[in-house]
């Protein structure tokens, strides 16, 4: 781990005694709520409905894609799809499948996949990790990119693609985040990774079908298969698609993703303070379709603040920093906890060096929050409109400002569920997470 020090810092705020740090109103954002009560039971079913003829796997080797993204009961259905490969006569084993993710090394992936509860004697099957990759085929476009597995899934007899399907943080599509970029990006490793990257986020939208194109053409997929959470972080869909259907599928499920996609029930406000970001919440640490706030233009005009104050990393991100360099203001705190080799790795990777830029900071929460609202332009400083949330995963319960009450109050989704209080800041000036 890569750590800067940050010291204490001490600086003159014309007009920082003028700022009023309002009380806040917890509130309750509805959203479609159904989920899956049994998530391995239905992926058990899905599985079996995608595999007409079972008893063709038995006595061969499949890998299995994890990546790096959160999902819910993540190890119980990683540990599904293996028993259930297994009563079919088949060996599965685990790859780790996260493009740059986990400092674009063995170690590092292996840290990531450790930290959502994925291991061998988890799984009751081998994690085989390498970042060596085979080259398996070339795509038609303007570079010519090269187009790679990783080795051990290129000489196991199949693969299943497990990924969680969501809307991208960096481009809009046809298809984003899910089974057809685990294909161009995620079984690629750092190697094919880089490679993809180098052309730019405003290619992916027409690269990734490309590439999912030619590695389903020449590798022996036995399945995809995919899943969607809604906005109280529940699983509500898991398909399971037999290789002609992959593509199809991946974009049906992106269609869901974005219908269950939380966002604020208000908008145009001074400040957004989130507690922690993280690349197990978010490719960006928080995710610019709730935040408004992206390294790409495609998000400007999904949620407007004035100032985001982002205070910590989650503890699933492992310390890696993406999504920092796009807030206004942070901590010295925050700051002391980067990981900044494994953190530019990341960015270098997918060429968005404006993304190592490092906030202004503050000691602590107390002093970061008066300070995004003095410098909050055309901000009522005695009553600014703030909002707070844990993460862009969490959005069912935050926390508003009194000035963001008439925005919501007469709202169907919204419910108020406390009187106005004062934020509790310990000694020390830090917040607790909400």
């Amino acid at each position: 781990m890569q750590q800067i020090f940050f010291p204490e810092i001490h600086f003159p705020i014309q007009g920082l005694d003028e700022v009023n740090i309002p009380k806040m109103i917890r509130i309750r954002e509805k959203y479609e709520e159904d989920f899956i009560a049994d998530p391995a039971a239905c992926l058990r079913e899905r599985m079996r409905a995608a595999i007409p003829r079972p008893d063709d796997l038995a006595g061969k080797s499949i890998a299995v894609t994890v990546g790096s993204r959160g999902i819910p009961q993540l190890p119980q259905l990683v540990r599904t799809i293996c028993d259930t490969l297994k009563e079919w006569g088949a060996s599965p084993f685990i790859i780790p499948a996260m493009g740059s993710h986990g400092g674009g090394c063995v170690e590092g992936n292996l840290e990531v996949l450790s930290g959502y509860g994925i291991t061998q004697e988890a799984m009751g099957v081998p994690i085989r990790a390498t970042m060596e990759v085979v080259r398996i085929g070339t795509l038609p476009d303007a570079a010519h990119t090269p187009v790679y597995c990783d080795r051990y899934a290129a000489e196991a007899d199949g693969i299943v693609l497990f990924n969680k399907v969501k809307p991208h943080t960096d481009f809009k599509g046809y298809h984003e985040s899910g089974l057809c970029k685990m294909i161009a990006i995620g079984i690629a490793k750092h190697t094919g990774c880089s490679h993809f990257h180098m052309q730019g986020f405003d290619t992916f939208a027409e690269r990734i079908p490309l590439a999912a194109e030619v590695f389903l053409s020449k590798m022996p997929v036995v399945m995809g298969i995919g899943v969607v959470q809604n906005a109280y972080d529940r699983i509500s869909e898991i398909e399971a698609f037999p290789p002609e259907k992959i593509c199809e599928g991946d974009h049906a499920l992106l269609e869901i993703a974005r219908r269950r996609l939380p966002r604020m029930k208000f908008d145009h406000i001074d400040v957004l303070v989130i507690d922690r970001i993280g690349k197990d919440i978010s490719g960006e640490g928080a995710d610019p379709n709730v935040t408004g706030r992206g390294f790409m233009p495609y998000f400007d005009d999904d949620f407007h603040c004035k100032k985001l104050f982002i205070r910590g990393l989650s503890e699933g991100t492992h310390h890696n920093a993406c999504g920092l360099g796009l807030a206004d203001i942070t901590t010295r705190r925050c700051l002391n906890g980067v990981d900044w080799e494994s953190t530019w790795i990341n960015l270098t990777t997918n060429m968005m060096l404006n993304g190592a830029k490092i906030p202004l900071y503050q000691n602590n929460d107390l002093d970061a929050l008066r300070t995004a609202i003095r410098t909050s332009p055309r901000a009522d400083l005695q009553s600014p409109r703030i909002a707070r949330i844990h993460d862009t995963l969490s959005l069912s319960e935050i926390e508003i400002s009194q000035a963001l009450l008439p925005d919501v109050l007469d709202r169907s989704d919204v419910e108020i569920l406390s009187e106005p209080y004062e934020l509790q800041f310990d000694p020390d000036g830090f917040l607790e997470d909400l």
